[in-house]
């Protein structure tokens, strides 16, 4: 289905723009001839006795009776009532009864109906779902979610929604794509590992005031307003190592000394958590507080064994926790319903920043020999020549980027110059795979371990460096 002043071409590209990474807003509707400028909107609270009311304005936000004006109909109605947390797309109506969220989607249909099943292959992924494919898949998820069957699965499976192997990059797209469902993941799939089950439920509220807008593209042509597009890195949290919500052994208050050493010696654990139910902590008791106790008292009880404890919530940051790790050895993590769900070790954190080290080293490695190669064969003018031809930024070779190394082995004259035995292009495609996975590392836009074929394939370039580099 396409407008008739619009050409498949034109209508194809919007269609792919609604579905493929950002989030629907007001103009678009507008734009669309979904919704008119003007159009009064109504925001009914039976349950209250309230109604408020506000217009449509030329360039796709709400207008209140008072004259204030919001993009985001959540906050339009958090405005109008004075207060609380509102999905403003499920709140405003039209006058025909319909609500926002239903123009949104109808919208998105259009789109799906648009657009073409076959898309460009996604960097660093071998298939992914088609936007139409995937805005059936949520549809779906939501359709699950809103009678109470909400759709579950790991994070891994649902980044291969989009074709991804790890987050960073398409966190953004993915929270769109989300939204523009009323969709969230519980927990939040940015913040657990990623064999984490998380769940598609309904968003108790909409948050497009403050979440970014992911794809740096205009709102809506008819309104010539452009959005600020923002980044949401993601950085290592509590619930990304894989032991803080896989579940936890534990014993109850009144467990005797017997049963807490028989599941340490069975488990080789070193403490074991207290609890009283999955929501609540009494402590902990260890090797150390068990010899302490019965060294005061041979006749003690395991209360007497128990000491303090501290828990987190999967979604605190890690770097904050490290203190406490230090002066505790552990800590036990709470999910998102506040439930006791894992526990986080010091060696737990040692292993995942070790291997965090071990992809920094393995990328020095790249840069320094890439960096030897071209100072060897080339001289400074020449390099300053195709990277910086202003002078204004490489004085030396260490002032070199990837980037300003892809540009100088491209060259088909300074190629042959080198005398590599190879072909220029597939080198080149390589080392632009490599850069892609070397700026999200260094710019820490994942949580989560390289892939093995990406580590993989920096250290086939080293070893093909090391060969011919010297």
């Amino acid at each position: 289905m396409t407008d008739s002043a619009t050409g498949p071409a034109e209508a194809q590209s919007r269609a792919s723009y609604l579905l493929d990474g950002r989030r629907v807003t007001m103009a678009d509707l507008l734009g669309s001839g979904l919704l008119e400028e003007g159009a009064r909107l109504r925001f009914v609270r039976p349950r209250v006795g309230e109604s408020h009311t506000a217009v449509v304005t030329p360039r796709g936000w709400i207008q209140l009776s008072d004259g204030e004006e919001f993009r985001s109909p959540s906050k339009a109605a958090m405005v109008a009532v004075g207060g609380g947390t509102f999905d403003g797309w499920e709140a405003w109506q039209v006058d025909d009864g319909r609500y926002l969220a239903q123009l949104r989607q109808e919208l998105l249909d259009r789109a799906a109906e648009e657009t073409d099943a076959s898309v460009p292959e996604m960097e660093h992924q071998q298939t992914s779902l088609s936007p139409r494919e995937r805005h059936a898949q949520l549809k779906g998820a939501r359709d699950s979610a809103e009678t109470g069957r909400p759709l579950s699965l790991s994070v891994q499976e649902l980044l291969a929604w989009w074709g991804a192997t790890g987050r960073g990059a398409v966190n953004d797209q993915i929270q769109a794509e989300l939204a523009n469902h009323s969709l969230i993941t519980s927990p939040e799939f940015d913040k657990v590992s990623l064999t984490a089950t998380v769940q598609l439920v309904k968003a108790a509220e909409e948050q497009t005031e403050d979440m970014p807008l992911a794809g740096a593209v205009p709102v809506a042509a008819s309104t010539g307003v452009s959005e600020k597009l923002d980044s949401r890195e993601t950085g290592l949290t509590v619930g990304t190592l894989p032991s803080a919500l896989a579940g936890i052994v534990s014993v109850k208050p009144t467990a005797t000394f017997e049963e807490v050493i028989t599941l340490m010696v069975l488990h080789d654990f070193s403490q074991l958590p207290v609890l009283a139910g999955p929501h609540n902590l009494r402590g902990s008791v260890s090797w150390k507080s068990i010899a302490r106790a019965r060294h005061a008292d041979p006749g003690a009880h395991l209360s007497q064994a128990i000491v303090d404890a501290r828990d987190v919530r999967y979604d605190h940051d890690l770097i904050d926790v490290l203190p406490t790790l230090a002066e505790h050895d552990f800590v036990l993590v709470r999910d998102q319903n506040n439930a006791i769900a894992g526990i986080v070790t010091a060696a737990d954190v040692a292993q995942a920043y070790g291997e965090l080290a071990g992809h920094f080293l393995l990328i020095g490695e790249m840069d320094r020999r890439l960096r030897q190669v071209i100072a060897a064969a080339f001289t400074l003018p020449e390099v300053t020549g195709l990277c910086d031809p202003a002078g204004e930024r490489i004085v030396s070779f260490g002032d070199m980027t990837v980037g300003d190394y892809q540009r100088v082995l491209e060259n088909p004259g300074l190629w042959e110059q080198l005398g590599w035995p190879l072909d220029r292009k597939v080198f080149i495609a390589r080392l632009e795979e490599i850069r892609r996975i070397r700026n999200n590392v260094m710019h820490f836009n994942s949580s989560d371990p390289l892939p093995r074929t990406d580590v993989d394939k920096i250290r086939h370039l080293n070893k093909l460096l090391r060969e011919y580099g010297e």
